[in-house]
Parts: C-alpha cells; structure tokens; sequence
C-alpha cells in the first residue's frame, strides 16, 4: 500500500526516502521554521503598517505594538495551553517558538519573565528584565561602535 506524505513524515522523525535513516530534529524544525516564516511576514507587514500611519511621530510605534500585541499572543495561547490542555506539541512549536516567535522575541521575554514571577522567583524576574534591557541595549550599542570601527 503506498502512503502519502503526511504518512510519511508521521511518527517521531522524518525518513530519509533514499537511505531510510531517520532525522529526529527535522519535523520540529519544520513547524518551527514554518510558524516563523509567518511570524516574520505578519510582523513585517504590521509593523509597516502601524509605522506608516503614525511615521510623523518619529517614534518606533510599529515595534512597539509588534512587541505588545506579541507579548499579548504568547500570554493568551499560554494560558489556553494551561488551562484547557490544548493544542498538539506540534502545533504548540509551530505557534509558540515558529509564529510568535518569528513576531517577536520580545513575546518570548515577556512570557518567561511572567512565568518566573508565578513560581516565585520574583528575584530571577527582576534579572530577567533589567539583564535583558540593559545588556541588550548596552550590547546594540556595542555592535554599533564595533562595526563602525571595522567598516571605517
């Protein structure tokens, strides 16, 4: 009996047709691929849209709500996942780490920081977020004064 792709690719990784070895890694890297493809579009695209309508400000308004409206995505597939035990871990990769997190990393952040300050681990949160602002902030800056040193 032949199968059809989506046979084939079932189970825990995908077979190499030729050889028949299988690659474990590649059906979560497939969904996560996939999911940030889209997420990269859709943030592209929406975060266009928003800085053209509002350009005149001469504020990063479509980062801003690209972060946001990430951070609330992540919140509520989080908890959707959480409460009601929802959605394969396939599609959970392909949501989470593909499509939100090819939106925005800073969903990922804001998810993680929450998550610590649930456990309890109000003092890991607070590193989190100070680390991540001041280091990443410190550390553009510091790839923008590298780079304008070796391109002189």
């Amino acid at each position: 009996m032949r199968q059809g792709p989506a046979a084939r690719m079932a189970g825990p990784g995908v077979r190499d047709r030729l050889s028949g070895v299988r690659f474990p890694f590649m059906h979560p890297l497939l969904m996560v691929g996939l999911g940030g493809a889209a997420g990269s579009i859709l943030r592209y695209w929406l975060g266009g849209l928003v800085q053209h309508r509002l350009e005149a400000t001469g504020f990063p308004a479509g980062t801003l709500a690209v972060n946001l409206l990430g951070c609330f995505a992540i919140g509520a597939l989080s908890g959707v996942v959480e409460t009601r035990h929802a959605f394969s871990p396939d599609l959970r990769l392909l949501l989470g780490a593909g499509l939100l997190g090819g939106f925005t990393t800073f969903s990922a952040f804001g998810n993680e920081t929450i998550n610590l300050l649930r456990a309890g681990h109000s003092g890991l949160a607070a590193t989190n977020v100070v680390s991540s602002v001041v280091l990443g902030l410190g550390l553009a800056g510091l790839g923008r004064l590298a780079t304008s040193a070796l391109l002189r």
